[in-house]
This record gives structure tokens, C-alpha cells and sequence, in this order.
């Protein structure tokens, strides 16, 4: 095996554990939700046991990752600037797409621009996803903003935060115009 190869590879352990540590999941978490068992993860994360590549993929739905996260070793050679003309945003709930603007190196922090149609919204229904502390701010527009049974109008530069594990649910307010927000979060649920 190549001196790249071995650098690669130990990196990957060290991502898991490094990712494991800041969602605050033990072994035994990670373990009952991958199947695998606590032994063998922590070969994995020690670099003392090669995980196949169905392996690294139970274990990256688990803490919320890419298989590809794990081998990215560019991270210091890439510019820490990302520009918007080169990001590309996903579809969600009616009327909205979120764009990651983190890179997946991150573990302890998320940041995600979105945008809403006029009267686009997260879905019908609210939504939870992990537990992590979660700020909701608005750019542009105004959104209505719906956590627990609690509703609140937003206007451009108001912000709110929520637990991710919350139920909650966002819509553009006004029906005619887009609205802008920014999400953070901490530690990263997507």
C-alpha cells in the first residue's frame, strides 16, 4: 500500500470519530443504528480494521455524512470561498430549495441559504430532523414560521431558534413575492 493510500485511509477513521463525537453519539449509538457492532467500530475509527464500502455507507446515514466526506482531502488546498454562481441547490417541501453553503468537512456547525417561492413552504406538515440547536434567519420577504403549536411572522433581518428536533414548519408569508433565510445549526443534521 502507497504512503497516499495509508494517509487516505487513516483519515478516515479519525473523520468518524471526529463526526461521531460532535453529533454526541457513542459507540453503542452508532452501533444499534448501523447494525454494526461497538467492537468493530472502534477498529474502524483506530484504523485497525478496513470497513467495506456498504459499511462506510451505514455508517455515514448515520452521522449525517457522504462516503465522499470521508476520502475529501482537499480541504486545505480548496479556497475557503464559495461562490455562489458554483453552488447548486435541492428541491424541498413546495416551492423551496436549500443550498449547503458549509463544506462537509464541517462537524460542529451547518449553514443552509434558502429560498421560497411566493407561498412555497418547508411541506404541508412540520418536520423534525436530529437534535441540534437550530436558527432560523430571515434575508429578504417575510415567512411564517411555525414551531410546536407556536406560529410567528418574520420580516427581513428577524431570526428565531428551535430545537431541529421540534416540529416545524415555514412558509412564505405574503403569496407574492420570494423570501430569503439562512439556517444554522449546530451540529449538523443534513
Amino acid at each position: 500500500m502507497s504512503n497516499e493510500q495509508t494517509a487516505v485511509d487513516a483519515g478516515i477513521g479519525a473523520r468518524l470519530r471526529r463526526r461521531r463525537r460532535a453529533l454526541h453519539l457513542t459507540l453503542s449509538d452508532v452501533a444499534a443504528q448501523s447494525g454494526l457492532t461497538e467492537g468493530y467500530l472502534s477498529q474502524v475509527e483506530r484504523d485497525q480494521a478496513n470497513a467495506s464500502v456498504r459499511t462506510l455507507q451505514r455508517l455515514c446515514e448515520v452521522l449525517k455524512l457522504t462516503v465522499g466526506d470521508l476520502f475529501d482531502q482537499s480541504e486545505s488546498a480548496v479556497s475557503p470561498v464559495l461562490r455562489f454562481r458554483d453552488t447548486h441547490g435541492m428541491s424541498f417541501g413546495e416551492g423551496a430549495t436549500k443550498i449547503k453553503i458549509t463544506p462537509g468537512s464541517f462537524d460542529h456547525l451547518e449553514v443552509l441559504l434558502g429560498h421560497f417561492i411566493a407561498g412555497g413552504s418547508t411541506g404541508v406538515e412540520p418536520y423534525t430532523h436530529g437534535s441540534s440547536e437550530e436558527l432560523l434567519l430571515v434575508l429578504s420577504g417575510e415567512v411564517e414560521v411555525w414551531v410546536q403549536e407556536q406560529h410567528h411572522r418574520l420580516s427581513a433581518l428577524d431570526s428565531i431558534h428551535y430545537h431541529s428536533s421540534d416540529p416545524h414548519r415555514i412558509v412564505e408569508a405574503t403569496g407574492t413575492q420570494e423570501a430569503r433565510v439562512l439556517w444554522a445549526m449546530a451540529p449538523p443534521t443534513y
